[in-house]
């Protein structure tokens, strides 16, 4: 894996910009959840803000992805952090365009986010 490779070889796993603000963000956003767990491992920034959607909960969140968001909760993301494209991770659930039947199981993790 590329991101792997760049890793072993002394990138910065926090370094910061381009559109998403950082490579977790990113990563999230696409919901690798393989690249998200690499990243982590090596000490990826689970609270950095910026980037489109202002951290990378709001990130994982805003595409519904269960597994990255419980990662990012297990690793102790912030669900209160407030700024980017939702305000804060909780507004995410007026999305319109996620219809009751894309709504998140309440018992999981992003289910509790959100209700």
């Amino acid at each position: 894996m590329v991101v792997q490779l760049l890793l072993d070889r002394g990138a910065d796993v926090n370094t910061r910009g381009g559109k998403y603000g950082n490579t977790l963000q990113a990563a999230s956003s696409y919901s690798n959840e393989m690249v998200v767990q690499l990243l982590l491992d090596r000490g990826a920034d689970v609270n950095t803000r910026g980037g489109k959607y202002g951290n990378t909960l709001q990130a994982a969140s805003s595409y519904s992805n269960e597994m990255v968001v419980q990662l990012l909760l297990d690793r102790g993301a912030d669900v209160n952090t407030r700024g980017g494209k939702y305000s804060n991770t909780l507004r995410l659930r007026h999305k319109p365009q996620l219809g009751p039947n894309l709504r998140p199981n309440p018992q999981t993790a992003l289910g509790a986010v959100w209700n």
